[in-house]
């Protein structure tokens, strides 16, 4: 990535404004608009790092105890946790060199800073893709136990779950790898952003499919029962509702730094779009936050867990 100092987070090279110092500013370019500019402390940007971190290992770490917790579906949860929580470790370590060095603290050569840099951004872009990977991989997982109840465990099997588990991760580092080497390329950005609507076209599609299924069963109860309120459809249905809230807070979370990519593409220059630049820092810590609420999601929605 290009050098700009080691004062710059996560694909900073991508933002091209200069840090913000007050919390709120308005600030004004020449010819521009003024823009409202929010500056997150470092001290609160690290603070919500560590604890995505903790809650994310508790994730894990669940997980890998509890037998009960030992299906495909659990296990794709697990590695969406740890998608989390490699992209909080990322982002805590980057800050964290980034304060040392603008210290002094730490000494290291521009070089080492930036081979440091660059395998952050590596590990927290990979980190992305395999979030949304395995978001996925869970919407098709809920699919196939509602839409092929009595095939299901014969289809989503643990070798078949571990086989996908490891394309998954092997193909999220080879790609991250990419984009940071050829971050520079408006291709990368088209790539990162089509990926993103890709992933949320799909799911979208199989959530309505899913949604549709589950009126119809239960109007068909209903019916059978002569009375015309909603009956609980299950794991399967449960499940999908709580992939459903995951969808929603990631897309909530991740959405304004997609969108910061895509006006990168479509109008690097406008004042407009000068504003949204301006704020990168806040969309990082809106993935960080992601990281943080997504255990809680877990916790509510799952008994054992």
């Amino acid at each position: 990535m290009s050098g700009q100092g080691p004062q710059r987070r996560l694909l900073g090279s991508l933002n091209g404004t200069s840090p913000a110092t007050p919390h709120f500013e308005l600030a004004a370019n020449q010819t521009g608009p003024r823009c409202l500019e929010v500056s997150i402390p470092d001290g609160l940007f690290l603070s919500l790092g560590l604890v995505s971190v903790v809650e994310n290992v508790l994730v894990v770490a669940a997980i890998a105890k509890n037998r009960n917790l030992h299906s495909p579906m659990y296990y794709f949860i697990g590695c969406l946790a740890v998608s989390d929580l490699l992209v909080s470790v990322g982002n805590v370590l980057e800050t964290a060199v980034m304060l040392l060095v603008a210290a002094g603290t730490l000494a290291a050569q521009a070089a080492v800073v930036q081979q440091l840099d660059d395998i952050i951004d590596v590990l927290i872009c990979g980190s992305m893709v395999s979030s949304l990977c395995f978001l996925g991989a869970i919407a098709v997982d809920r699919y196939l136990s509602i839409f092929y109840a009595l095939r299901y465990h014969s289809i989503v099997t643990l070798p078949r779950a571990w086989r996908a588990i490891s394309a998954i991760w092997v193909a999220s580092v080879l790609s991250s790898t990419l984009f940071i080497a050829y971050y520079n390329h408006t291709a990368v950005l088209l790539c990162l952003v089509s990926f993103f609507v890709a992933m949320l076209v799909l799911m979208a599609v199989l959530y309505v499919h899913m949604l549709a299924r589950a009126c119809q069963h239960a109007r068909g109860i209903a019916r059978l029962h002569k009375r015309q309120h909603f009956i609980p459809q299950g794991f399967g249905l449960k499940g999908a509702a709580t992939l459903t809230i995951l969808l929603g807070i990631f897309f909530l979370c991740w959405g304004p730094f997609f969108l910061h990519l895509s006006l990168m593409v479509l109008c690097p220059q406008h004042p407009i779009c000068g504003c949204v630049f301006q704020n990168f820092n806040l969309f990082l810590t809106l993935i960080i936050c992601n990281s943080i609420i997504d255990p809680f999601i877990y916790a509510f929605r799952s008994q054992e867990l």
